[in-house]
């Protein structure tokens, strides 16, 4: 059996999940709260698989119950709410939320990511894992999205090498070499050779600036 605890300050969505949680043969549901400070401590007693976790209550949020919970990391979360701002998504997931599902979600669909929670397997409502492919381009350096190629060209720039230096060293043509260092320098968004190989520098790029 899956031991799963809700907490949720609105009665009737919480009555309403566990009424169906337990027609489900492999869910036992073993505690329920209405805030979120009540719920952590009963998580810590109950010690459960799983916990449904509201975000928005008065008596501690589900951003700060699941930051309690994690701190003795005994469960996996399932952020349950209606909000998907990042204001909400992201706190939530850096907490240490397991999935992260919107109250639209059917019960069908709210019982499987139970399971699969206690599986391992993370369930992330699609409107969130958007945002969090977008908020993973923003976080990457422009030198992250360079080929392994251009990443030498850039590197060999870095050196203060030129074209036919850069040709040599890496065996390729100069026609070769001038393209790469076209699309170097688009990418990393400079105007020119000198301010990549600052860019090199600035970003620890080479051994010797490590």
């Amino acid at each position: 059996m899956i031991r799963v605890v809700v907490i949720d300050d609105h009665e009737v969505v919480r009555k309403g999940v566990i009424a169906y949680l337990n027609t489900e043969e492999e869910l036992e549901i073993v505690g329920e709260a209405s805030d979120g400070h009540t719920g952590a401590a009963l998580v810590k007693e109950l010690k459960p698989d799983v916990v449904l976790m509201d975000l928005i209550m008065e008596n501690g949020t589900g951003i700060e119950a699941t930051e309690e919970i994690m701190k003795s990391e005994i469960c996996r979360i399932i952020i349950l709410t209606s909000f998907y701002d990042d204001e909400k998504v992201f706190p939530a997931l850096e907490a240490g939320a397991f999935s992260y599902m919107l109250k639209t979600s059917s019960a069908d669909e709210i019982a499987e990511a139970i399971k699969k929670a206690y599986r391992g397997e993370n369930v992330i409502e699609p409107k969130v894992a958007t945002k969090m492919m977008t908020r993973f381009r923003q976080d990457k350096k422009p030198h992250e999205e360079l080929t392994n190629r251009e990443r030498e060209v850039l590197l060999c720039i870095g050196e203060g090498m030129t074209n036919q230096e850069i040709s040599d060293n890496l065996f390729i043509g100069i026609k070769t070499v001038k393209t790469h260092v076209s699309n170097v320098l688009s990418k990393l968004e400079v105007q020119d050779r000198t301010q990549a190989a600052v860019y090199v520098h600035r970003n620890g790029l080479l051994k010797k600036d490590s």
